[in-house]
């Protein structure tokens, strides 16, 4: 489980906002409380509206949590599926070609986008899918900076396809047989396919607001209210010799929405012939509806009929508990529009199938300054008090220099024993000084573990990532732990376990022991290159590097089949010694 204890989901619709706190603690997750909103878009002001709804929920509700995971809507973003060429296990190679599609297929300058890839299991062995995500950087900026004004953090961003794709799989949906999941919002419908480990998306520019939109030239009436038009006598007429409504209005209304989705239909149709042809995928034997637009009348029944398949309702909420304080009334009135919101919820608590992430790297390294704000923020309270400290002590001592010459006319005998004291007072000053030049010392030495950790990330393959970084003498170990989400050098399936050791109490630190998994035992060879390379460049340019060499410890390279079996591929153990240029005090 993630190292936060609460993250706060947010959800970005084209009309809405959903919020919801979710808590993790002893492998569960909580739902604590949650919040929803509309805001009216039709003016073109949609940030602004957007900005005072979401001030307007935090002001109402006390949500104790700064982090947030973000969705945004898929209309906002380009997805593109993709059949990469068979590379073998090469991470590197992998990477390279991902790269190469990406600038193929993405139709932006790669600097004008942020853009994340996940690649798809394939049973037959062929080809690699990968599925592209990539959204403007204007569009990550602008909701970012609005939610920072509130005071928030943002963590993750991700898109509603997906995030919705994470939640289906978690209440087991796709794990037995073929599914969809179809989310019509405002203004596009997004069709999901579920098919045990295959995941395709689709995004429909048919959903809610078309339907406001045929209502509105029908009657020629503005679009607000052809939306309260549409919410009061909306539903999907049923066709065929059905009795109409006795109002002339719903029944307008209701075949203008029987109309709208009959073109949903058709986009559904040929969605599933490009999935099945496409993606050699199955045929889906389930529908599942969400989203605000779905719950008109008679939907459901309209899809099973044209589909000729089950539908039903996506219900997220079988993978999280609820809180003892959350309205279960007024969350089952709007549970068909939390799928992504459920989605985001868990990213923190397990590892999801698709794990894209759309978070800047200025905001990475924001995040990153963030944690290191406390340390020091103490390092500046125990300077400070160190130096109050002294500042009381010479203090009190001039005072009481001055209350001796006040009183110069007493016996020399007396003055000689106060500049006796004066003397020992001076002593133990001395004394302190010695010892706050020992603390800061240590400080500085303390600043170079940094430095290792980051020369480590930048060596090591993308692929292989560590379970512990420990100090490492001929005899003993201590570990010093560090570790991130995902991907590069502290990527992990699994927590790794803790384990603390001895070391000897004096002498400078030579070696560190770093211990980890590797995808493919050619990444050890990598990182022993990259070493020599770094090493030699160093010298060139008249400077120390990091590391002075290493050594491989612990046998040869063992197989250990407790590990997460990504794809079929086996995970490698080692274990590696490597040597300070310069020893830490």
């Amino acid at each position: 489980m993630a190292k936060v204890d609460s993250v706060l989901a947010m959800d970005i619709g084209n009309d809405s906002l959903k919020l919801a706190e979710f808590s993790y603690d002893n492998g569960h997750v909580t739902l604590e409380q949650f919040a929803f909103a509309e805001y009216n878009i039709s003016d073109g002001e949609g940030g602004a509206q957007l900005a005072v709804a979401l001030k307007e929920l935090l002001n109402e509700n006390d949500f104790s949590t700064k982090k947030v995971n973000l969705s945004i809507s898929g209309q906002s973003a380009f997805i593109r599926f993709v059949k990469l060429p068979p590379v073998g296990n090469d991470p590197v190679k992998v990477k390279q070609i991902v790269e190469f599609e990406a600038k193929q297929n993405v139709p932006f300058p790669m600097d004008e986008v942020v853009w994340d890839y996940q690649l798809i299991s394939n049973d037959d062995g062929t080809d690699i899918d990968a599925v592209f995500v990539v959204i403007k950087n204007e569009e990550i900026e602008r909701i970012t900076s609005l939610i920072e004004n509130c005071g928030l953090d943002v963590g993750l961003i991700e898109i509603s396809p997906t995030a919705s794709y994470n939640s289906a799989v978690a209440n087991e949906i796709g794990h037995e047989e073929c599914s969809m999941l179809l989310n019509i919002g405002s203004k596009c419908s997004t069709l999901t396919f579920i098919d045990d480990g295959q995941f395709f998306v689709r995004t429909i520019p048919i959903a809610g607001q078309t339907i406001t939109q045929q209502i509105a030239k029908e009657f020629g009436i503005p679009f607000p209210d052809a939306e309260e038009m549409k919410r009061r006598h909306g539903f999907v007429a049923l066709g065929g010799a059905y009795e109409e409504p006795d109002s002339e209005v719903a029944s307008t209304v209701s075949k203008i929405v029987r109309n709208v989705m009959t073109r949903l239909h058709g986009e559904i149709n040929r969605s599933i012939n490009v999935y099945r042809s496409q993606q050699k995928g199955k045929r889906p034997m389930r529908l599942f509806l969400s989203g605000g637009s779905s719950v008109m009348a008679f939907t459901p029944r309209f899809f099973s009929e044209k589909l000729r398949i089950p539908v039903d309702y996506f219900n997220p909420f079988k993978a999280v508990r609820l809180g003892d304080d959350v309205d279960k009334e007024r969350l089952a009135e709007i549970a068909h529009m939390y799928s992504d919101v459920i989605g985001l919820g868990l990213r923190n608590y397990a590892v999801c199938p698709v794990e894209v992430s759309l978070v800047p790297e200025e905001i990475k390294k924001h995040n990153e300054l963030k944690k290191k704000v406390p340390y020091f923020y103490a390092s500046a309270v125990s300077l400070l008090l160190c130096l109050g400290i002294i500042f009381l002590g010479v203090n009190n001592q001039v005072k009481k220099e001055e209350g001796y010459v006040k009183d110069s006319s007493s016996a020399i005998r007396t003055t000689e024993g106060f500049a006796n004291k004066i003397s020992a007072l001076n002593k133990e000053i001395k004394k302190d000084n010695k010892s706050f030049d020992v603390v800061s010392n240590l400080l500085t030495e303390r600043g170079k573990w940094p430095q290792i950790i980051n020369e480590l990330e930048k060596l090591m393959p993308e692929k292989m990532w560590l379970t512990s970084i420990g100090v490492a003498d001929n005899s003993k170990d201590v570990e010093v732990k560090s570790s991130r989400r995902r991907g590069g050098l502290f990527g992990s399936h699994k927590k790794p376990k803790k384990t603390l050791k001895s070391v000897k109490k004096s002498g400078d630190i030579e070696w560190i022991e770093i211990a980890g998994y590797t995808l493919n035992r050619k990444d050890l060879d990598t990182l022993d290159q990259r070493l020599v390379k770094e090493k030699n460049r160093s010298t060139k340019l008249k400077k120390k590097p990091v590391f002075a060499g290493g050594e491989s410890t612990g046998g040869a390279i063992t197989l250990d089949s407790s590990i997460v079996n990504m794809n079929n591929m086996k995970v490698y153990k080692f274990k590696i010694r490597l040597k300070l240029s310069e020893p830490i005090k």
